[in-house]
């Protein structure tokens, strides 16, 4: 498998908001099924290859195994927490294309209704984007984080600044479109913005409620959470880290605490491997979606491997992953699950320096891909 489009794009997504589309397939390295050994070890690579932490959950029909490695925070003995919470970036997307399938199973609202119909003179030309084209990406809209300052010294001037989803969605709207919606493909958090704005609209609470009534309270995801402008991690987690200065003069700053509202229904979520692993197999498990709405979910944009809020990765071994990756400022989260649930990966790493994709690559592989 070729796995560096993926670990390219977490490595970049350390310093944004932005997940791109998933890996293309190659040749996989023949493995065998991780066990515990093998996990720590595969994770101690990717911190050897310049990450501070990796911690990771793999779950299939022998079990569940955890692992850890790296510090918790630089400078101090305490190792990198087996269980520990992180930011998990764009994987919040997946929520909320999931409470949006609810209300359309509900029949609250269609996906083929138009931005406009929902949040009036909030887009130009929402008259002419779907619902439908926000989550699968092709409503053509500039994505919102292009327009920032996303540099370490310039996001840091501003890394506590709470912003509201109507300026997120005015800094895309200043651009022109990309193309005509339904036309093409690019990935927009902008998409994701509105969104969430729907989900407001239709129900009358926040994406951040609604996502907690539908999925995270009646999973008991404990761990999981949409932390509005709360600028820390509670509980137990790996700290992370931006390089800032002069190029082979930089030093590590601690970029834990933030304000969110910069993410906000696009990525503003914290969650843990474990709890990420329980969401997918409910999911793709057909616990949290009517079949018509999973399938439509499991659909992909032709040519592109991108769903209704659901990335699909084809392993050249022949085995197809379903999941979502995310990054945020220190944090790089990947979730990849077999469709029918046999073996779930969930995994978070710090990114500081370095190339972690051989590592991360003999990760996956060694999950997913069976010796032969």
């Amino acid at each position: 498998m070729r796995i560096r489009r993926i670990t390219a794009v977490l490595a970049l997504t350390a310093l944004s908001l932005v997940v791109a589309a998933p890996a293309t397939a190659a040749t996989p390295a023949r493995a065998t099924p991780a066990g515990h050994g093998d996990l720590r070890r595969d994770l101690g690579a990717i911190v050897d290859a310049g990450a501070t932490a990796a911690l990771a959950e793999v779950a299939d029909r022998s079990g569940t195994r955890r692992a850890a490695a790296g510090v918790a925070q630089l400078g101090r003995p305490a190792p990198a927490p087996t269980g520990g919470r992180f930011r998990i970036g764009s994987v919040s997307k997946t929520f909320l294309a999931t409470v949006i399938l609810q209300l359309e199973a509900e029949r609250r609202l269609r996906l083929d209704d138009t931005v406009q119909r929902w949040l009036p003179g909030v887009v130009p030309g929402g008259d002419r984007i779907t619902l439908r084209q926000l989550l699968n990406h092709t409503s053509g809209l500039y994505d919102y984080t292009d327009a920032l300052d996303l540099s370490p010294q310039g996001w840091l001037a501003q890394r506590f600044r709470s912003w509201e989803p109507a300026e997120l969605v005015a800094l895309a709207t200043a651009q022109p479109p990309l193309f005509a919606p339904g036309t093409d493909w690019s990935y927009s958090n902008t998409n994701y913005v509105l969104l969430g704005m729907v989900v407001e609209t239709v129900t009358g609470n926040d994406h951040a409620a609604e996502i907690q009534r539908r999925i995270i309270g009646p999973l008991g995801l404990r761990q999981t959470e949409s932390p509005g402008e709360k600028a820390s991690i509670t509980g137990p987690h790996a700290h992370g880290y931006l390089p800032v200065g002069p190029q082979g003069a930089q030093k590590p700053v601690d970029v834990t605490r933030m304000n969110p509202s910069v993410a906000d229904a696009a990525g503003d979520m914290i969650s843990s491997t474990a709890d990420l692993n329980t969401f997918f197999a409910a999911l793709l498990g057909g616990r949290l979606l009517p079949p018509a709405q999973l399938a439509a979910m499991t659909t992909m944009v032709p040519g592109h491997d991108y769903g209704l809020g659901l990335e699909r990765t084809p392993l050249s071994c022949g085995v197809t992953l379903y999941g979502h990756g995310g990054g945020i400022f220190g944090y790089a989260t990947g979730s990849f699950h077999t469709r029918d649930g046999s073996r779930r990966l969930s995994l978070s790493i710090n990114p500081y320096q370095g190339d972690f994709d051989p590592a991360l690559e003999t990760l996956i592989d060694r999950v997913f891909c069976p010796a032969g």
